[in-house]
């Protein structure tokens, strides 16, 4: 394709000149998510310049994240760092609404990291060698291959107790807490317990799944067994291996509690194992179905460690939980895609996802240490909590902030954020809620910069 650049060749330093040019190109829309660029050696040719002029500038633009670079294809505009494409409510740009600069909101994954040719290669042999008769309706708790692959990883990483025949392959997590809920109301077990803070979509989904919510605090040890205990919930929503939004990890105290209100009570636990893959400054911590699979429905997915996009992700609950489960499952909508099931399994079998986790695990403790160190020098009134492991941490501001009012603002200088407030159903503290996954090392810093100006 051509490209519409203006190169001053008097003025000299043209590397920086067409980095800066592509640059602004996609900040601006002109080059828009998935666009391909021009051979170097074409490019080179249309602007007069030398080839190795434009390799650089493709280099340093893929460094930045702006483009995606990789042996033998074309170099590509990233979708993570064009023009406000996402907005507040993570919908689609509104008129008027804020170009965004830098994405700091969590709950994305760095997409530019997907094991494309891995993934291609698992399909490739899933074509060619699953029988014509897998491509028909699937059966809608998962395809077998897939819940063995499954469980053999979850026993093996997770120190779970997964049983493949208890395991329904589902659309994310999402799917899973509705079907969780929707299983537990006809029960008549309607009554959830909720961490407070926690994320504001989650709510709504189990509102909207037949659940009557009751918060729960959540301090340093994780939620609050005792109050847990007063509550009369008859299930509770954890995310125990980093909370969110706090990013605690459930204290060992806290899950021998947690084990005995379930014994007890009879009260039954759903597990999102979020952010469970990626540990930096800790031991992994095993799951809680792995204490106690009677009481336990165990969830998780591969949308924080490939793409969301895929849309995969499964479930492990007790047998009569499991069995109402897939019946559910079946009156939706029939199951999962089969190909990208059968892909999956390959990718788990072959030892591909445990080397794609490795490789992913390197990046973003990187980024990890930027975003903190460039807290620590730009914030240093911020308490930086749940840095040990997952895919965000917390800042915590001074008693009085506004962190809604921060969040809006640093909006507007082009920095997506998430404040803690509306996350929080009893007034605790303010503080912000960065991810760290999207933005490479020295962006992290320029955008924490430009939060400190509106503090």
């Amino acid at each position: 394709m051509d490209l519409h650049l203006h190169i001053d060749h008097s003025a000299g330093a043209v590397t920086v000149q067409l980095t800066s040019a592509l640059r602004d190109s996609i900040r601006s829309g002109a080059l828009r998510a998935g666009t391909s660029l021009p051979p170097s050696r074409q490019l080179a040719q249309d602007l007069g310049l030398s080839r190795g002029v434009i390799v650089e500038a493709y280099s340093q633009l893929a460094a930045e994240g702006f483009v995606i670079a990789r042996p033998g294809a074309r170099t590509m505009v990233s979708a993570c760092a064009t023009a406000a494409e996402v907005s507040p409510v993570d919908g689609p740009v509104q008129p008027g609404a804020v170009a965004v600069r830098y994405q700091l909101r969590p709950g994305t994954p760095d997409l530019s990291l997907f094991p494309r040719s891995s993934w291609m290669s698992a399909l490739r042999h899933v074509m060619t060698s699953i029988p014509h008769d897998a491509l028909g309706y699937p059966d809608p708790a998962g395809v077998p291959q897939l819940r063995d692959e499954l469980a053999a990883y979850l026993n093996r990483v997770r120190a779970a107790r997964a049983d493949a025949q208890h395991m329904v392959v589902v659309n994310g997590v999402a799917l899973a807490l509705s079907l969780v809920t929707r299983a537990l109301a006809s029960q008549g077990r309607d009554l959830i317990a909720i961490e407070d803070p926690s994320g504001l979509g989650q709510r709504e989904l189990l509102a909207a799944s037949g659940a009557r919510l009751v918060p729960i605090p959540v301090d340093d040890e994780g939620i609050s067994v005792a109050a847990l205990s007063l509550s009369g919930a008859h299930a509770v929503l954890l995310t125990p291996a980093h909370q969110f939004p706090t990013g605690v990890v459930l204290s060992p105290a806290r899950r021998t509690a947690l084990a005995a209100w379930a014994a007890e009570t009879g009260g039954h636990i759903i597990e999102d194992d979020y952010d469970a893959e990626f540990r930096f400054d800790r031991e992994p911590v095993g799951t809680l179905q792995g204490l106690l699979p009677s009481h336990v429905t165990l969830t998780g997915s591969v949308s924080k460690s490939l793409a969301p996009g895929l849309r995969l992700g499964w479930m492990v609950s007790p047998p009569p939980l499991a069995a109402e489960v897939a019946r559910l499952r079946q009156l939706l909508d029939l199951g999962s895609p089969v190909l990208e099931q059968h892909a999956l399994a390959r990718f788990l079998g072959d030892g591909g996802y445990d080397r794609h986790l490795r490789r992913a695990r390197k990046v973003y403790r990187r980024r990890r240490d930027a975003l903190a160190n460039a807290l620590a020098i730009h914030l240093p009134q911020a308490k930086v909590r749940g840095i040990s492991a997952g895919l965000h941490l917390l800042a915590e501001l001074p008693a009085g902030t506004d962190d809604e009012a921060i969040a809006a603002k640093a909006l507007k200088l082009g920095v997506t954020t998430s404040p803690l407030c509306p996350m929080q159903t009893h007034q605790g503290v303010p503080g912000l809620v960065l991810g760290f996954a999207v933005e490479p090392e020295h962006r992290l810093g320029e955008a924490v910069r430009l939060i400190a100006t509106v503090v």
